[in-house]
C-alpha cells in the first residue's frame, strides 16, 4: 500500500461547494487509512480544506510550498511538516520524492502542470508510481478525450494509457492504489523511433 500520497489540487476559493466537499472527504479518507498526505502546502482552496480534514481525522500532513507563496501568508502553518522550497521546480521535485503515489483532484493550470510532469516522468522511466485522476462529476472528461486525440493522431503510443488511471470516486481511486502493479510500457529509446511511434 502507498504510504505517502501526493495530492495535486486547487488553491482557489472560487470553486463550487461540491469540490470542497470532495477535498474534505478525500483528506478524511486518507487519514482513516493511515496515509500521509503530501500536498502543495497552502491554507486556502481545496488544498487547505483537504489538509484540515486530514488532520481532523488523525492524519499526518506534509505541506511543500515555495518561499514566494509562503511570504504571502498562504502557508498552512499547522501542517505536521511544512517544507519551504526555493521555487516551484524544487517544490515539485520534493513532492515527487516524498510520495509513493499521485492523485489529482480537480484543479487549474498549476495542478495540470504538476500532473503532466509526473505522467511524463513515468513515461521516461524516472518512476513507476501510480497516478490517478479523480474524475468526480466528469471534471476530467475533456482531458481524457484530449489524451485519446493524442493517441489517434500519433503523438503518443496507445500503451501509455496504462501510465494513469481515471477514477470515478474516492473509493475507486484508493482501490486502484491498493491493487496497483506497474505496467510494462514500450521500451526506451523506442519513444523516439519513427517506426514505432
Amino acid at each position: 500500500m502507498a504510504k505517502s500520497i501526493c495530492v495535486f489540487s486547487a488553491s482557489s476559493n472560487a470553486v463550487g461547494t461540491p469540490f470542497f466537499a470532495l477535498a474534505e472527504e478525500l483528506g478524511a479518507a486518507l487519514a482513516r487509512r493511515g496515509h500521509v498526505l503530501v500536498y502543495g502546502g497552502t491554507n486556502i482552496g481545496l488544498m487547505g480544506a483537504m489538509a484540515r480534514a486530514a488532520q481532523q481525522h488523525g492524519g499526518k500532513v506534509v505541506g511543500v510550498i515555495p518561499a514566494f507563496i509562503a511570504k504571502l501568508g498562504l502557508a498552512y502553518e499547522r501542517a505536521d511538516e511544512l517544507i519551504v522550497t526555493n521555487d516551484m521546480r524544487q517544490r515539485k521535485a520534493t513532492m515527487e520524492a516524498r510520495s509513493d503515489a499521485f492523485l489529482a483532484l480537480p484543479g487549474g493550470f498549476g495542478m495540470l502542470e504538476e500532473l503532466l510532469e509526473v505522467i511524463t516522468l513515468k513515461q521516461l522511466r524516472q518512476h513507476i508510481k501510480p497516478v490517478v485522476l479523480l474524475n468526480c462529476g466528469g471534471y476530467y472528461d475533456p482531458l481524457s478525450a484530449f489524451f485519446e486525440h493524442m493517441y489517434q493522431q500519433g503523438f503518443a503510443k496507445p500503451a501509455y494509457r496504462q501510465m494513469y488511471h481515471f477514477a470515478g470516486d474516492i473509493g475507486q481511486a484508493l482501490a486502484y492504489f491498493d491493487q496497483y502493479q506497474p505496467a510494462a510500457l514500450p521500451q526506451l529509446p523506442c519513444k523516439w523511433s519513427a517506426a514505432t511511434s
